[in-house]
């Protein structure tokens, strides 16, 4: 096993939902919604007792809209999230900054970007053992780089790298934007192209890797899916939407994400703000799974 240092990389936003979802609700001494904070904050902090858990980053869609928006309306935005989630939004960066991770929040971009980015940089670094991302969003699978970049399941323990993703979605990482422009993304507000579905997708795609170059007819294809002239058609009459689509799956790695290698060492919290947040959150026992730092 390498020596090297393994870099984590958190989706703050989805473990935020996952929280607000799955955990109990709860409110403060003033009656605000704090549960999705108490669920990340109890998130982070067994992470961060992991053994080979040294250097974390955290990103955070600190709006939900983005630039995506502007090259298509029907992208998600943040329509329809309870006020009692979003409130927790800005908290939970205060929280993970006290924390003492590095903390990415976007606006321009999202917190996908801020990873991808973060994930393409540290990959390139010689220093750097692996790089985890903490998250079973299908998108980011597109990062993946052999072993050396790989996604991490916490909920499921389960970890996917090349091949791994290669079996769970019949594609390469490559192919990913490829494949959510196809299929379509309900998370995120991308319609995909009728009729293709999921296998039909991975089967092309497997063999020509990317929309723009799969043929318009059918009979140009050399590989045989069921409901080919169908899905070439569809795909013909689209290609512009497809091509948009795609676009809009691929995730940027020019986010601003300023931080080092030594900028993302966990030397700590800030135990007097984590302690004045957690009283805050009527979790006086949080203090105490405090992990001690390695090292």
């Amino acid at each position: 096993m390498s020596s090297l240092p393994k870099v984590h990389l958190v989706d703050g936003t989805y473990e935020l939902f996952r929280s607000f979802f799955g955990a109990p609700k709860r409110t403060n001494a003033d009656g605000h919604q704090v549960g999705a904070l108490r669920g990340i904050l109890r998130s982070l902090m067994f992470l961060l007792g992991q053994e080979d858990v040294t250097h974390v980053g955290v990103a955070f869609d600190h709006v939900i809209e983005s630039f995506r928006n502007e090259l298509f309306g029907g992208y998600k935005t943040g329509a329809g999230i309870p006020y009692e989630l979003s409130s927790q939004f800005h908290p939970a960066e205060d929280l993970c900054r006290a924390l003492g991770v590095a903390v990415w929040p976007m606006v321009e971009f999202e917190a996908d970007d801020a990873i991808a980015t973060a994930a393409a940089r540290f990959a390139a670094d010689d220093r750097v053992g692996q790089v985890v991302i903490c998250t079973p969003d299908k998108d980011m699978a597109q990062c993946v780089i052999g072993d050396r970049v790989i996604l991490w399941d916490r909920m499921r323990k389960k970890t996917y790298d090349e091949a791994g993703v290669m079996e769970k979605f019949g594609v390469a990482p490559a192919s990913i934007p490829d494949y959510l422009g196809l299929v379509g993304d309900d998370a995120d507000g991308i319609p995909g192209i009728p009729r293709w579905g999921a296998k039909s997708t991975a089967a092309v795609l497997r063999r020509y890797k990317h929309v723009a170059q799969i043929p318009d007819a059918a009979e140009d294809w050399d590989v045989k899916v069921r409901g080919a002239a169908t899905l070439a058609s569809n795909l013909a009459a689209r290609r512009d939407d497809a091509n948009l689509y795609r676009t809009l799956a691929v995730l940027r790695t020019d986010a601003p994400v300023p931080e080092t290698l030594d900028d993302l060492r966990w030397t700590g919290a800030d135990e007097a703000r984590l302690a004045e947040l957690c009283d805050w959150l009527g979790d006086a026992r949080a203090m105490g799974r405090l992990p001690p730092v390695k090292g």
